[in-house]
């Protein structure tokens, strides 16, 4: 029967198992609560039933892994531990060593069981109070021939009185449920599950705004005063207008000149820029607060045992 680690069988078994991944889980002796080592990894068979957890002893031992046949466990997801049924610290330092570049044959199985099988009786069924060096099952062997016992309990009945011998070529894991079997006792868990509502932020582009420069016309006056100069000719008659000159005093000149500069003022009108203002542009944020709401879903248990004591904690 071929096993396979459980992450080859089934690459996305956490999803299968709701996120519950043994591996990593603690590993503790049953009543004692001593620490034993640490589950690194878990074997399946080919139909994906748990068969054999691989503890790394690494607590205490460096680097070396043993199987924990998988009913000789009570997993509690609550605590995130393993408890190895009847197995102390010392018991697992004796286990023969897994190595998982080797092929796990039928022959390394059965040192693996043998280890486990209450010598000289029964196998019993998964049981806190039995040891793997027990020498008969708790309250003593039962009988072949007792027709009270249930066979639910997981002892297995040798045709003499020793240990059950196993044919290679018919063994199944299911001969052996005090290795193999996941009891209720021990392997069940209900969860209750409930959606709450997760807030959460995105943020996201709500538009851009633009700030930039254009340029407009306008006409623009400006009255400069200004000053021109002007001849002004006046003719007058002297007082001794009519007096006769002597002699001599009349001076003739033909093309006398009189010349006058006049001068006129024009506006020089130039442009010049100034700053005018400054715009500053400059993000806040505002505090807002929204509020959705929606519809959640929680499991409540409901027991349905009418008349039978029930001790609910």
């Amino acid at each position: 029967m071929a096993l396979y680690k459980i992450a080859d069988f089934d690459p996305d078994y956490k999803d299968t198992f709701q996120g519950d991944d043994i591996k990593g889980m603690g590993v503790y002796a049953e009543g004692t609560d001593e620490k034993v080592g640490t589950v690194s990894d878990v074997l399946v068979d080919e139909e994906g039933h748990f068969r054999y957890l691989v503890v790394d002893l690494g607590f205490w031992i460096f680097g070396k892994k043993v199987l924990l046949p998988v009913g000789r466990s009570r997993i509690d997801y609550n605590v995130d531990r393993v408890y190895a049924i009847g197995m102390t610290r010392e018991q697992a330092e004796n286990l023969p060593e897994y190595d998982e570049r080797q092929t796990l044959d039928y022959d390394y199985e059965e040192r693996v069981r043998g280890t486990y099988r209450t010598p000289g009786s029964y196998t019993p069924a998964v049981d806190a109070s039995t040891p793997l060096d027990t020498a008969t099952p708790v309250g003593g062997a039962i009988p072949l021939t007792d027709p009270t016992y249930p066979a639910t309990t997981g002892y297995q009945q040798p045709s003499t009185g020793i240990n059950p011998v196993y044919d290679r070529n018919t063994y199944n894991y299911n001969q052996e449920p005090s290795l193999f079997n996941l009891n209720d006792q021990d392997h069940q868990t209900l969860r209750l599950y409930e959606e709450r509502l997760i807030a959460n932020k995105s943020r996201r582009k709500a538009g851009e705004v633009a700030v930039g420069k254009r340029i407009e016309t306008e006409t623009a006056r400006v009255a400069v005063p200004v000053e021109k100069e002007r001849v002004v000719v006046e003719r007058v008659t002297p007082a001794d207008a009519g007096r006769p000159v002597a002699p001599g005093e009349a001076n003739f000149r033909e093309g006398e000149v009189a010349r006058i500069e006049i001068y006129e003022e024009t506006p020089d009108v130039r442009k010049e820029a100034f700053v005018r203002e400054e715009v500053r542009v400059k993000k806040v944020v505002d505090q807002d607060t929204v509020e959705t709401k929606d519809t959640v879903r929680r499991e409540e248990l409901d027991i349905n045992a009418p008349g039978l004591p029930i001790d609910e904690r």
